[in-house]
């Protein structure tokens, strides 16, 4: 168990990345004083299906057809321990977006020491789920502009945009005109951000695809063909959906015993899927927690390692939501019925 210092409760932090009303959202997101009549007017209409990249759906169809295919030779052709690998391959790199996009990079929630960040890095690359800047970027407009048009997954365009679709099409204009107007020099100033940033492409092919495919050959003797389409492409289906499902599903089903006026809810399967990212109402209400739950280690190994990691120094300063503030939240905007721990179970 770490150490009571390496935990710091404390109240809401002034400066963070908060969902807020959805009136002051809509008006934010949906233009400014500046913008003419038109422009808005043109913002309202805006259609997904008249923007779609169809590179990008040929992409996205081309990998599941793979994953298939790698579901294939897992069972009939290859070693078991390549399929294990995979497995370990798939968790390493959703480790990369829970621990490290996520909850530090976008969130701020914990401060880590150079190795681990360097680790994390190579976890986002594995990942390959865009460079930290960009996830980051994304993740916070999404957080402060939740369920509007310049939420980059909006779920209130239904569970297939917010799962995937919205990689099928062009950005929306406020995404893109909120987005670029962000302060993002805290990521930048992070040398690991800015390099990993600059060589991602490099990065991605090394860590995501030329990595996964060689171990299994060079250890165990697995062809490099199965390798290839388990490890790399059936992982990297499996991760992608896994990560998707916290826009989708975790924005439609579960209890909203935080705050029941925002979408976002606890969900379990998700949590499960995705290391510990499921408790999703939790998460909106306390952005800055994190564990992202107030339930510990229970459906949420992120936080189990990350508390392993503690124990070296390696991870630290984590800010949590203390008991005080969520019954205070709950008594103010949630669900009734639902059981409030008084101390966190990893304390």
């Amino acid at each position: 168990m770490p150490p009571q210092s390496t935990s710091t409760k404390m109240e809401e932090p002034k400066v963070e990345v908060v969902a807020e009303s959805h009136v002051t959202q809509r008006k934010a997101a949906n233009g400014d004083k500046s913008s003419t009549s038109d422009e808005v007017e043109g913002i309202k209409e805006w259609n997904p299906m008249d923007h779609i990249l169809w590179m990008n759906v040929f992409w996205f169809v081309l990998l599941h057809v793979g994953a298939l295919y790698g579901a294939y030779l897992s069972i009939f052709s290859a070693s078991w321990k390549t399929f294990a690998f995979a497995v370990f391959t798939y968790k390493l790199s959703l480790f990369g977006i829970t621990a490290g996009v996520h909850r530090l990079w976008s969130h701020r929630a914990y401060k880590a020491r150079f190795p681990l960040r360097v680790f994390l890095a190579f976890c986002n690359s594995v990942s390959y789920q865009n460079s930290i800047f960009e996830w980051a970027r994304d993740h916070r407009v999404h957080h402060k502009f939740t369920e509007t048009d310049a939420d980059p997954i909006n779920s209130t365009r239904g569970f297939f945009f917010s799962h995937v679709g919205w990689l099928c099409c062009k950005k929306h204009p406020d995404v893109k005109r909120i987005g670029g107007k962000l302060d993002m020099s805290d990521i930048l100033n992070d040398p690991v951000v800015y390099y990993q940033k600059k060589y991602y492409v490099p990065s991605v092919i090394v860590c995501f695809a030329l990595i996964p495919t060689f171990i299994p050959w060079y250890f165990w003797g697995e062809t490099l063909w199965n390798s290839y389409f388990i490890a790399v492409v059936l992982r990297y289906c499996f991760a992608l959906n896994a990560t998707w499902l916290v826009n989708s599903a975790a924005h439609m089903y579960g209890d909203r015993p935080y705050d029941r006026n925002i979408a976002p809810a606890e969900n379990i399967v998700v949590s499960a899927l995705a290391l510990g990212e499921g408790y999703h109402n939790f998460h909106h209400t306390f952005p800055f927690d994190y564990s992202t739950s107030e339930w510990g280690y229970r459906i949420n190994i992120t936080t189990m390692i990350l508390d392993f990691l503690s124990l070296f120094g390696l991870a630290y300063g984590f800010r949590q939501a203390t008991p005080e503030m969520i019954k205070a939240r709950m008594a103010r905007t949630g669900q009734n019925g639902h059981e409030v721990v008084e101390e966190h179970e990893y304390m």
